[in-house]
């Protein structure tokens, strides 16, 4: 029997790293611990807890150490620093674009922090049915994975229920890691009066099993760690807000795409980031407009504006002094819409009557036409069903073009269509009986149609593929007590038996085992439901109601997987189509005005605190940021030279000075212009969104690809190899000891006083802290850990390489005065330093004649680019077109395309990957450079907007390094440089 598809989560994504330590590192300085809290028993009554000793949280920092922290870790992020912790609350964000694995994220930094403090009550608050399903779903099939990263750490988990009230009581007393999952409307209502008290929820409710407690008494004195899960949705209202109060958390960490409520930032991965780093799909759009069809009286309501006179905006056809109609945006009171149109008789009785304006039923009527018109909706254009047969056919002729590129990789397709009436797909005769709805009906016509096109007849020799055009699709609907579909609003309990269908069967739809390809469900599909490998989104609205763009794409953002379970990257693989109700400008800008208002991401601004996170390299060889103060410099100098306004909004001078490499620095920073400069030119990006109809295939160039020059290239360059680490174990101790002495700086424990009010009431025992000091303490009688093992276990060196660093750097004594902390600082700086030494100490040896890259896999990879956005033509590459990734890459290949002694090169594509310690590494260009017409010199080159050493991240500098030796190991000739700018290059061969 053929394995489930079980999904694969990798454990060494640096951003996903960022995130936990960005949590993890609040609490540095606090000591690990067994057991922090005892549960006092109840009178003594408590049968089941007598005897047992419950466990919770006890933290030992105080909020100075907490704020100290924060900065270094936003100082660390790239983030505004926060000078008073707001509201006194330890209350933390973490923003994380959709599809970029923040349940994953916060799951492993349950284990993090017990892992590094010993803190084991963990509550996980969602806002919805379906969310608390889809993280129950993560906490299981990521078990084997956290099993085997965290050497079997037991822990528990569960879904709180009310009708088992037992779990509470071992979640508080178990000295296990305890993760409780629980939906905010299962604990929202508590009344104190007790004549009310039996329409509370049941958590807030004494109960007989538990010599009468409350339930949420035993959570309370556990000092739980609260992660809410998508926060707006959460405690977005003052009911939630006291209900998450009542759970008397130690700390709060909210984690979203969209904050609307701001606290204190500790980690932020935003749209932009996340498109740039290639963590999410990337988004194309595609769209049918109209053109030429001036037929009735077209109309268009973009918006309403209550303010004295009322007016509307409309869009209508307008005939011009030439006769020719166009469509036009114009402003209306009271007006004839015949006579503005150019007294076009289909206008004719088209005078505003009444213009409404109560939010969410705005609307246009007409004095002498019965038509209303609202927001969005649009009258006398081609017949919607048109349009919409149309969106169908093309999302499946897309979603077929996709197949025949990623199924040959073990991928499989799917599309998701929103609809919101059932009835357009599923509707009932007479009889009750089941019948196709009209959408229905044409995606069967449509993919009967396609699927017979010779093109597509290569999809028919897999079995999963061979299904009826009834067979492919189905639809995920609200049920309703007698089995019939039904409309809801996508946010009711109704909803939850659609959403629940499609999270179960979340890794059954990835398999090829599954016929199903096209589902079609609820436009009000909201957070909680993803699938990886949906490709193609279409929104097939047949109401007024507005679906938002982040809501529409982020069902799809997510990398795809393949039938191994394992994640798949890159923009080649990963492009999401949006079959969009609108042109691909206007889809583009709305979707931007959604991560402004929403994120808060600020497009073309450059804010104080931007250029505070650039690594500067001191004096003695160590790394400090550049902190705040010499960013508000910079900026300010920005304003001075106008490259900004007054509220930091580039100016065109300034995109013009970094176009002419002439962009003015105050001279205390010259020497990290380029870190400015790299950032700068980040914030006058905007998205990179691409337009469905600028897409082109790429063809094999075969002039190119045939010529016996490339052949020679290829053989030069096509050979595989390993590598070993040899490195100077002496060089290592002494490195880590110069270090250690240098950077070092340990203070001693602290004793936390603290003081607070007990308000026992009807609702439980509310804790209101008053009073909080912390006290050095300078006489320790503990048991010191072992540091020995703590540090094996963090760097994988040897005992006696740690024994040797540790003595000979006469740093003992501050192991002394707080062993955590001396344990933690010394880790990271010998970790930091091993990193280093592996790179430097690298041997590459070729594996063999057999082991190598064939070069008929340029033949069986199919391309896509975008000719206006990532794409230029070329004659002299692998292909007839170059995709580059960057400005830098562009001109590169605009000159060898120019260059007379550049007889032919290609853009290595991803699947040529050399190994390293730090990752896959993947060159960019392979070069033919006829010098005289005599001699031929082969060149790997690897392009960077910056190859000063200071500008490469640790990580990039060291690939490349690697890149080097794999080069030379090959020793047949090959030459292998960095460069920044092709004319040096060129000169330099």
């Amino acid at each position: 029997m053929k394995p489930q598809l079980k999904l694969q989560f990798d454990k060494n994504l640096e951003y996903q790293h960022d995130a936990i330590s960005s949590v993890v590192d609040l609490f540095r300085g606090q000591t690990p611990m067994q057991s922090n809290f005892t549960v006092s028993t109840f009178s003594q009554q408590i049968g089941m807890l007598d005897t047992t000793n419950g466990v919770g949280n006890k933290l030992e920092l105080d909020e100075e150490e907490i704020l100290n922290n924060l900065k270094e870790i936003q100082l660390r992020n790239g983030l505004n620093q926060t000078k008073k912790l707001k509201n006194n609350a330890y209350d933390f964000d973490v923003e994380m674009e959709t599809g970029t694995g923040k349940t994953y994220v916060y799951l492993r930094t349950v284990f993090e922090m017990n892992k590094h403090y010993g803190f084991t009550k963990f509550i996980i608050v969602v806002p919805s049915l379906a969310i608390k399903e889809g993280v129950y779903t993560s906490l299981k099939i990521t078990k084997d994975h956290f099993n085997g990263i965290y050497n079997n750490t037991i822990y528990n988990y569960f879904i709180y229920d009310s009708s088992k009230l037992e779990q509470v009581r071992s979640f508080a007393v178990s000295d296990n890691i305890e993760i409780m999952v629980i939906n905010i409307d299962a604990f929202r209502k508590s009344f104190a009066d007790p004549e009310k008290e039996n329409k509370a929820n049941l958590i807030h409710r004494t109960n007989d099993k538990l010599n009468g407690m409350k339930p949420i008494e035993l959570i309370q004195e556990t000092r739980p760690f609260v992660i809410i899960d998508e926060p707006q949705s959460v405690d977005s209202t003052v009911k939630a807000k006291e209900a998450i109060k009542s759970l008397n958390p130690l700390c709060i960490f909210r984690y979203s795409a969209t904050h609307v409520e701001k606290h204190n930032q500790v980690y932020k991965l935003d749209a932009v980031d996340s498109y740039n780093l290639e963590l999410v799909k990337q988004i194309e759009v595609a769209a049918f407009e109209t053109k030429d069809y001036h037929n009735k009286a077209y109309l268009k309501l973009i918006s309403v504006n209550n303010n004295p006179p009322i007016t509307a905006v409309i869009e209508i056809d307008k005939k011009n002094k030439k006769g020719v109609v166009n469509r036009e945006v114009i402003t209306v009171t009271n007006t004839d819409l015949y006579e503005i149109s150019g007294s076009r008789d289909v206008y004719e009785g088209y005078i505003v009557n009444e213009i409404y304006c109560e939010t969410g039923n705005e609307y246009v009527s007409f004095t002498s036409q019965p038509d209303i018109l609202r927001i969005n909706e649009r009258i006398g254009d081609v017949d919607p069903l048109i349009i919409k047969e149309h969106q169908i056919r093309k999302t499946i002729e897309e979603h077929l073009e996709k197949e025949l590129i990623l199924n040959k990789q073990g991928i499989k397709v799917l599309s998701l269509f929103f609809i919101d009436r059932v009835a357009n797909y599923r509707l009932y005769d007479s009889d009750g009986s089941q019948q196709k709805g009209i959408y229905a009906q044409l995606f069967e016509k449509h993919y009967s149609i396609l699927i017979k096109q010779p093109k597509y007849q290569s999809l028919l020799s897999s079995p999963h593929l061979q299904a009826a055009a009834n067979e492919v699709h189905d639809g995920y609907f609200s049920i309703d007590k007698k089995g019939v579909l039904k409309d809801t609003s996508g946010v009711t309990i109704a909803d939850e038996s659609a959403y629940n269908l499609i999270m179960k069967d979340k890794e059954k739809l990835l398999s090829f085992d599954t016929k199903l390809r096209f589902i079609f469900s609820h436009s009000t599909l909201k957070e909680g439901w993803d699938n990886p490998n949906v490709f193609q989104i279409c929104t097939l609205n047949d109401t007024k109601k507005e679906v938002k763009k982040r809501q529409e794409i982020g069902r799809g953002l997510r990398l795809c997987v393949n039938q191994k379970g394992e994640r798949q990257h890159g923009f080649a693989i990963n492009t999401l189509t949006v079959m969009a109700n609108e042109s691909y400008d206007d889809f583009a800008k709305n979707l931007q005005k959604e991560y402004e208002d929403e994120e808060g991401i600020r497009f073309g601004v450059i804010e104080s605190h931007s250029f505070a996170n650039i690594p500067v390299k001191q004096a003695n060889g160590s790394t400090k940021y550049l902190g705040q103060t010499a960013s508000e410099v910079i900026v300010s100098h920005f304003e001075t030279q106008g490259y900004i306004d007054q509220t930091g909004n580039v100016q065109d001078s300034l995109k013009l000075a970094l176009k002419n490499n002439s962009l003015d620095v105050p001279i205390a920073y010259e020497s990290i212009k380029p870190e400015i400069i790299v950032l700068t030119r980040k914030a006058c990006s905007s998205l990179n969104i691409k337009n469905n109809s600028n897409k082109k295939n790429i063809k094999l160039n075969k002039a190119v690809y045939l010529d016996p020059e490339f052949k020679t290239l290829w053989e030069r360059i096509k050979y595989k190899t390993t590598y070993s680490v040899d490195f100077d174990s002496d060089i290592l101790i002494n490195t880590c000891i110069k270090e250690l002495k240098e950077s070092l700086s340990i203070t001693a424990p602290k004793l936390i006083y603290s003081k607070a009010i007990l308000n026992v009431g009807q609702s439980g025992i509310i804790v209101e802290e008053r009073d909080r000091i912390g006290y050095t303490v300078n006489n320790q009688n503990d048991m010191f850990p072992d540091i020995i093992t703590y540090l094996q276990n963090e760097t994988n060196l040897t005992r006696k390489t740690i024994v040797d660093i540790l003595i000979k750097s006469d740093t003992i004594p501050l192991f002394k005065k707080n062993p955590q902390k001396y344990m933690e600082q010394t880790a990271d700086i010998i970790s930091s330093q091993l990193k280093l030494m592996i790179v430097d100490g690298i041997k590459y040896t070729k594996i063999g004649d057999d082991a190598f890259f064939a070069q008929e896999l340029f033949e069986s990879q199919e391309l896509f680019g975008y000719l206006s956005k990532n794409m230029i033509p070329s004659n002299k590459s692998i292909y007839d077109y170059v995709i580059y990734d960057s400005g830098t890459e562009a001109t590169f290949a605009e000159k060898m395309e120019n260059n007379k002694h550049i007889k032919l090169y290609a853009k290595l594509p991803d699947w040529f990957k050399i190994p390293t310690p730090l990752g896959t590494y993947n060159p960019d260009w392979a070069i033919v450079i006829d010098k005289d017409g005599v001699h031929k010199i082969y060149f790997v080159v690897e392009t960077k907007g910056d190859i000063k050493k200071g500008s490469l991240r640790p990580t990039e500098a060291g690939k490349i390094k690697c890149g080097k030796a794999h080069f030379e190991a090959l020793d047949n000739g090959i030459g292998f440089d960095k460069v920044d700018d092709f004319d040096t290059f060129i000169v330099s061969v």
